[in-house]
């Protein structure tokens, strides 16, 4: 093996590595921001008045509130291991125990498809199933990279809209599901625990005080901010 050969397997074997590092991995708690709007993927104990009367999923600006934290269910996956890009994911609702869900209901303000929180504990059914759509030619969800989330039973995109909602959740935006790959529909993940096979978190980052942190689930999981 000539000199060359040898440092162009070098130089690709450090890049996966550092892909690999870099990545968002299996049981990992985190927010999502949509890159157009700013606003974070939320919900909260709020059911829709209409359509499916399931558990409300809006986008939030606020970077401190807890109810927009979301967990990669680790029953698909072996904890730790990268997400690899056109996987198949459900999201948790940390707080609530439910699954980020689609099906066809109409969606509250722009009748596009509803988004809502469904099931019991991580229990749903195939309409928590999303596909990881990534936006570069990495193998991987990377953490610097923005995604989108297809939903695998409809073919449609986890999508905000520049509708806002009044009374009782003032100033959030409506998630829906739409047709169409646009500017709306890209997510970056944000503050969050993102975990290694062993006992330790890969790393974390924080957007908010330390009062609104998702607890950890045993003592080997800890925050520690990402300088």
């Amino acid at each position: 093996m000539n000199i060359i050969v040898q440092c162009s397997f070098l130089i690709l074997l450090f890049d996966l590595i550092s892909s690999n590092q870099d990545a968002v991995t299996c049981s990992s708690t985190f927010k999502l921001i949509n890159q157009q709007s700013n606003d974070r993927l939320h919900s909260h104990d709020v059911k829709y008045g209409s359509g499916s009367g399931q558990q409300s999923v809006t986008g939030t600006p606020n970077a401190d509130d807890v109810n927009s934290y979301w967990q990669i269910d680790g029953n698909d996956c072996e904890r730790g291991t990268p997400i690899k890009c056109d996987s198949t994911v459900r999201l948790i609702h940390v707080t609530t125990k439910k699954n980020l869900h689609s099906h066809n209901f109409a969606s509250p303000l722009s009748h596009n498809q509803e988004v809502s929180a469904y099931g019991e504990d991580g229990a749903g059914d195939e309409g928590d199933q999303w596909r990881v759509v990534c936006t570069t030619r990495n193998d991987y969800w990377l953490r610097k990279d923005g995604i989108r989330l297809q939903h695998v039973a409809t073919g449609k995109y986890l999508h905000i809209t520049g509708d806002t909602y009044g009374r009782p959740i003032h100033g959030q935006k409506e998630i829906c599901c739409y047709q169409y790959a646009n500017s709306q529909n890209i997510w970056k993940v944000d503050a969050g625990v993102y975990m290694r096979p062993s006992t330790e978190p890969l790393s974390s980052t924080r957007d908010d005080q330390s009062n609104s942190r998702p607890q950890s689930s045993s003592n080997t999981d800890h925050f520690d901010d990402e300088l």
